[in-house]
């Protein structure tokens, strides 16, 4: 089994969703808030469960969802942000995410039928399957062409 792909969608989802609450302003996305404290090896390195996760959030950068200006060690992101694409498959709304005819007021059922809370709903319960098929629903697709 692939747990640390498993870890790879969780820290990306954490990453991005505490980007999205900050949206648009910029700050340091800490290792330590998104997977707890994890004690360095022997030698002062840092597990591989945080390099993981620095791991996760450097690749979201090189793939264009994030931008920062500098790595603080192996500790955070400073200065992080979310891009323009990364903003935008966030907040845009999923087909289905709600059941037809809920009587919730049009606002909320606009920010409930939002990528970002179906992600934050599939963190906060643990449903790792859920949360794998939404962020990779996040990385495949593509944006619409304003053009279209």
């Amino acid at each position: 089994m692939d747990l640390h792909i498993d870890d790879f969608y969780k820290d990306c989802t954490s990453g991005l969703l505490h980007l999205y609450q900050a949206f648009p302003r910029k700050v340091a996305l800490y290792v330590e808030d998104l997977i707890g404290l994890e004690e360095p090896d022997e030698f002062g390195l840092p597990s591989k469960r945080h390099q993981g996760c620095l791991g996760a959030l450097l690749w979201l950068a090189e793939e264009g969802y994030i931008r920062f200006d500098s790595a603080i060690r192996y500790e955070a992101l400073d200065q992080a942000v979310l891009s323009e694409k990364g903003f935008l498959r966030l907040s845009r709304s999923l087909p289905h995410a709600l059941a037809a005819g809920d009587a919730l007021p049009p606002s909320v059922r606009r920010v409930h039928g939002t990528l970002a809370y179906q992600l934050r709903e599939a963190l906060l319960a643990g449903n790792t399957e859920r949360l794998a098929r939404l962020i990779r629903h996040l990385f495949e697709s593509r944006l619409p062409d304003p053009g279209e």
